[in-house]
C-alpha cells in the first residue's frame, strides 16, 4: 500500500500530520510521534507575546542588578540581553528536526509585522522545513472592517514570504465573509499550504462564580464537517496545498479528508486522547480501508468526491442544504 504523498513540495511517507500541541514540545515527544509512524510534526506554536514578556522581564532583571552596584553587571551573561524564549524553541527546532527524518515545521503566532519576520527567518536557519502562519487573529473592534482583517493576513503572508526560501502555509479561520475569495487571494500571495481550519477558543460563562471560563477543549469528529466542505471545494481551484485540521477521531475521519481532496489531514486531540501511538492505529485503519475498497495509492482516493472544479460551486451548496433539509423534515435526522 502506498501512503506517501506531497504537501508543500515536501515528501511524505503518508498524509498524517502531528499538528500543533503539547505532544512536540521536547524532543523526545517528537521522535515518540515520528516512530508511530506520522509523516511530519508542526511544531507547538511559537508566541510572540511570550517572547516580548520574557525579554521585558530580562531586561528587568538586568537593569535591577546594574542599579544595585556594579560589580552586579558580571552576575548575568552577555545572553542574559538576547531572546532567551526563542533561543529555547529555535533549540528544540534544531535538536528535533536532527534527532528525526520527517519534515518539522515551526509554527509562529505572531502580533507585529516585524516579530512575523524575524521569527520566521530563524526558524529557517534552525531547520525548520516549512513554517506554518497561525493568525489567530479576532477583530474585537466592531469599527474594523472585514476587507482590513483579510488584508493583515495578504500583508501577513506577503512580508514572510518575502523573508524566507522554505514553504509556508497559513493556517486559517472560518469565519471570512467569503472564504473562497480569501483562500484565493492567499493563493495568489504565494501560499504554499491553507490549513483548514483554527480552532477558535470559545470562552463560556459560570453562573455560579460569576466568572469567565476560559475552556480548552478537544476536537470531535462532527467539527470536520466544515472544514471538508471547503477542501472539497477548493481542490482543483489552487495551486496551494490543502491541509485538513480539526475533527479527526478515527482512520474514517482521515479516509473523509482524503477524498474530499485533502493533501495532508492533521490531528492534535486524537494523539493527545489516546497517545502518540494512535498514530499507528490511524495509518493500519487508512491501509486496511483503502485495501477493502481497492485502492493502492493515496493518489487514488485524494479529491475523488470533491466539487468538480467545472461546476457551479453555489447550487452544488445549495442542493446538499436543501437535501439536508428534506431529510430532517422527513424525520431521519442521522447520528448527532
Amino acid at each position: 500500500m502506498d501512503l506517501s504523498t506531497r504537501y508543500m513540495g515536501l515528501a511524505l511517507r503518508n498524509p498524517l500530520v502531528a499538528s500543533a500541541s503539547p505532544l512536540s514540545q521536547t524532543v523526545e515527544g517528537i521522535e515518540r510521534l515520528a516512530a508511530a509512524g506520522v509523516g511530519a510534526v508542526v511544531l507547538y506554536s511559537l508566541f510572540e507575546e511570550q517572547l516580548q514578556r520574557e525579554v521585558a522581564e530580562n531586561a528587568r532583571l538586568v537593569e535591577a542588578g546594574t542599579e544595585s552596584f556594579a560589580e552586579s553587571l558580571s552576575y548575568f551573561p552577555a545572553a542574559a540581553e538576547e531572546e532567551l524564549g526563542p533561543r529555547k524553541y529555535l533549540s528544540l527546532l534544531e535538536r528535533a528536526a536532527a534527532a528525526v527524518d520527517i519534515p518539522v515545521i515551526g509554527s509562529l503566532n505572531g502580533v507585529t509585522p516585524g516579530g512575523w519576520v524575524e521569527y520566521a527567518r530563524a526558524m529557517q536557519d534552525a531547520g525548520a522545513a516549512a513554517i506554518e502562519l497561525n493568525i489567530y487573529s479576532l477583530p474585537g473592534d466592531p469599527r474594523i472592517s472585514g476587507r482590513a482583517v483579510e488584508q493583515r493576513h495578504i500583508d501577513v503572508l506577503a512580508r514572510v514570504k518575502a523573508a524566507v526560501s522554505v514553504p509556508v502555509a497559513v493556517k486559517l479561520s472560518p469565519y471570512f465573509s467569503s472564504t473562497g475569495e480569501m483562500a484565493l487571494r492567499l493563493d495568489d500571495t504565494g501560499a504554499d499550504a491553507l490549513v483548514l481550519f483554527n480552532r477558535f477558543l470559545q470562552p463560556d460563562i459560570d453562573p455560579e462564580t460569576l466568572a469567565v471560563a476560559p475552556p480548552v477543549g478537544l476536537s470531535g469528529p462532527a467539527e470536520g464537517r466544515l472544514p471538508r466542505t471547503w477542501i472539497a471545494l477548493l481542490y482543483g481551484r489552487v495551486q496551494a496545498s490543502l491541509a485538513a485540521t480539526t475533527g479527526v477521531a478515527s482512520s474514517d475521519d482521515v479516509a473523509k479528508y482524503l477524498l474530499a481532496g485533502a493533501d495532508v489531514v492533521m490531528t492534535a486531540s486524537a494523539l493527545l486522547r489516546h497517545g502518540p501511538d494512535y498514530a499507528t492505529v490511524l495509518l493500519d485503519g487508512l491501509s486496511d480501508w483503502m485495501k477493502r475498497k481497492g485502492f493502492t495509492a493515496v493518489d487514488d482516493v485524494r479529491g475523488l468526491l470533491a466539487v468538480p472544479a467545472d461546476s457551479d460551486e453555489s447550487l452544488q451548496q445549495r442542493a446538499g442544504y436543501v437535501a439536508a433539509l428534506r431529510k430532517a423534515n422527513s424525520g431521519n435526522y442521522g447520528p448527532w
